[in-house]
């Protein structure tokens, strides 16, 4: 801004919430066009990604989960998606800006804290919703999936899922140092969701004891939303409960943001 946050892109005259979250927006995409490795795992990491998902699962026994390979890769497509455009990369992205002083700047401007994060994270979810509306294009016209049997429950998984794993980011930047070691600090819980939150394997294949514990996991009713959503199967009150699980899991994430999410560089 001209009254202190020069080098953000940002200009002073935006007054709106809203005028101010999609300037921060539009300078974080300006960043993300000018860095490679960002834009690449943006980009191509999970269409990448896809093809080892469809790896691991095709000698899997999907007998009990009345799904064919091809709905379960295509649906656990959105969790990886959901991780490595949204979640893995705004870890980055905010340590970066903290580091930087950007996120310091910004708070003695008009933005609040809360537009000054979601700005951040807009271009990322942009990006997400994009390749998740392309999956599903290129499911149903490309792959002879059916379409989407309930939009809306679709719909909810992919908006819960941005932003509970933005929020989540944004709180896993308390145990990270510096934007090279983000990684590092995301491997845990994106490994942790890849195999125990019907990612890899639904949790239908699984034993039940197992999949008691992966249910609880703040990305499995995201997932079960968008299968539900796209493939759909889910009765009333078992949609209703994903969907509260889903919200439960994101408040849980903002509270933790607003109790614990650093603004000041670890030195």
């Amino acid at each position: 801004m001209a009254t202190g946050t020069a080098g953000t892109g940002v200009s002073a005259g935006t007054t709106t919430v809203v005028g101010r979250a999609l300037a921060l927006g539009r300078a974080e995409l300006r960043l993300l066009g000018r860095n490679r490795v960002g834009l690449y795992t943006a980009l191509m990491m999970p269409f990448l990604m896809i093809y080892a998902l469809r790896s691991a699962t095709k000698n899997a026994n999907l007998s009990a989960t009345g799904m064919s390979l091809t709905e379960v890769t295509m649906t656990g497509a959105f969790g990886y998606v959901l991780l490595f455009v949204v979640h893995t990369s705004l870890i980055t992205v905010y340590t970066a800006r903290r580091q930087e002083l950007v996120l310091k700047r910004l708070r003695t401007s008009e933005a609040g804290d809360a537009e000054i994060l979601a700005g951040t994270a807009l271009p990322s979810a942009a990006i997400a919703l994009a390749q998740c509306v392309l999956l599903v294009v290129v499911g149903s016209l490309w792959l002879h999936m059916r379409a989407p049997a309930r939009p809306e429950l679709l719909v909810a998984g992919m908006l819960s899922g941005i932003v509970m794993l933005a929020a989540l980011a944004a709180v896993f930047t308390r145990f990270t140092k510096t934007s090279e070691s983000s990684q590092l600090t995301a491997l845990p819980f994106v490994m942790l969701s890849l195999v125990f939150s019907g990612i890899f394997w639904p949790l239908e294949s699984m034993p039940d004891g197992l999949a008691t514990f992966c249910e609880v996991l703040p990305m499995t009713p995201v997932l079960q939303l968008v299968r539900a959503g796209w493939l759909g199967g889910a009765g009333t009150g078992e949609a209703l409960g994903h969907l509260g699980a889903a919200l439960a899991w994101t408040v849980v994430a903002v509270f933790a943001v607003r109790r614990w999410f650093r603004w000041e560089p670890r030195h």
